[in-house]
């Protein structure tokens, strides 16, 4: 089984503005609408996808849960949102209402960061309801996004919260490796996730297969950035490396079955 930890979903009536206003050099190569991604993924083979939501602003919370908790379960995994405008019971109700499997935090696009105290006590509640916390980590779109997805505020943000189950988007550094190796290195706490927009083949095969023995083939999912990426084209690079196939199996899904809970793998089709 393959399951995608990583497909932004937009409403059909919001998701051609919203994928226009991607940032520069992140073109798209898909519509961003729940179709689109089902059409991708029988495409690449992918059984299952995280279908991501987020809420920039704490008005919008319950709208943008109530569409991501309505999708198809056979082939979505529902992700929604949470914002620290609104009080943690009301951010609960808002997830469990909608039947929110996990939860997508971005700290470029919702002005939040991976250091702020009121951060780490909504995640705190996010753990003791057992929903895993989904985060883009590392360069944003300017300096200040930047600093509040830093890799420096991961090991502080689980010091703080170490019952969190958390995957760190862009192996835990996009566009910040070195920081990130510096700061993960031996941190077992975290799953890093594979994607790294436009393409995870720009940083080389041998520089992959070297992050992911690094951090672990028991901690990284795979996930693709749709509709920034091909997810066939992800998928055909990571089983281009030379990983076991029990390693490729857990990587490309295995993993994160584990992590949500998704059935039982056995015999499932890698």
């Amino acid at each position: 089984m393959i399951i995608d930890a990583h497909c932004h979903v937009w409403p059909e009536q919001l998701a051609a503005r919203l994928v226009a206003a991607r940032p520069a050099g992140m073109d798209a190569v898909g519509d961003g609408t729940a179709r689109g991604l089902l059409a991708a993924m029988d495409d690449a083979g992918i059984q299952m996808a995280c279908a991501l939501a987020i809420a920039n602003e704490a008005r919008h919370v319950a709208r943008t849960n109530e569409f991501v908790g309505s999708l198809d379960r056979n082939r979505f995994i529902p992700c929604g949102t949470v914002h620290i405008d609104l009080d943690i019971a009301e951010n609960l109700r808002h997830l469990r209402d909608n039947g929110i499997a996990a939860v997508k935090f971005h700290p470029n696009f919702q002005g939040m960061s991976l250091g702020d105290p009121a951060v780490h006590e909504l995640f705190r509640a996010l753990a003791e309801a057992r929903i895993p916390v989904l985060a883009h980590v590392g360069h944003g779109s300017d300096a200040a996004a930047t600093e509040r997805g830093s890799t420096r505020h991961v090991a502080a943000l689980l010091d703080a919260v170490p019952e969190l189950d958390l995957v760190a988007f862009h192996f835990g550094g996009y566009h910040d490796l070195e920081t990130s190796l510096l700061a993960t290195l031996g941190d077992r706490r975290a799953y890093v996730e594979t994607s790294w927009p436009p393409r995870l083949s720009d940083l080389g095969a041998a520089r992959v297969r070297a992050l992911i023995e690094t951090h672990g083939t028991d901690r990284v999912v795979f996930g693709s950035d749709w509709p920034m990426t091909r997810p066939g084209d992800e998928i055909a690079f990571i089983r281009s490396l030379g990983l076991s196939a029990a390693d490729e199996r857990a990587v490309l899904g295995g993993n994160l079955a584990r992590l949500l809970g998704i059935g039982d793998l056995k015999g499932a089709s890698a």
